[in-house]
Formats: C-alpha cells, structure tokens, sequence
C-alpha cells in the first residue's frame, strides 16, 4: 500500500523534484547537482571563527582544506554551559 502511495506521489511531481540522492551511496546519480566553485569569503570565514580569540591554533587550519560540505564546527551546537563559543548568547 505504502509503494503504491509514494508511486502515486512521485509521478505527480515534475521531472525536476524527482531527483533522489542516496539510493546508491557509491554512486552520483545522473543528473545530480555539482557544485564546481566553492569560494569562503571574509563573512564565511568571520563565521567559522567566530568566538575564537587570535591568535588561532593551527588545528583550524582545517577550514582551508573546508569545502561545501557540512561541518558542525560552522555551525552552533549544544547551549549552557556547554556553548563555549557563546553562540546561543541572547544580545
């Protein structure tokens, strides 16, 4: 019943909104969005280093080598006491 339902769904989206990606993880499907230029401008990098005091340790270097994948370290994590980049901080 569940095929039968998600078939149904599918053929009532256009061609565009039928990419799936994942059924085959060792493989791009055709058709698959590339992403050919990633460029970290100052705002990125502001953001990526934010609460972090210079000098900056060379384990960060790490953000050279970052491409547009996710990362967590980008992004805010866990609040309290635990948000040691004082990100979750009301302003």
């Amino acid at each position: 019943m569940t095929l039968v339902i998600a078939g149904q769904m599918a053929a009532a989206l256009p061609a565009a909104a039928q990419f799936v990606a994942g059924v085959e993880p060792s493989q791009r499907p055709e058709g698959a969005p590339v992403i050919t230029e990633f460029k970290k401008d100052g705002a990125w990098y502001a953001r990526a280093l934010s609460g972090v005091i210079p000098p900056y340790p060379a384990s960060l270097r790490f953000l050279e080598d970052q491409g547009a994948w996710f990362t967590p370290f980008i992004h805010p994590g866990m609040t309290g006491p635990y948000d040691i980049r004082d990100w979750h901080k009301q302003k």
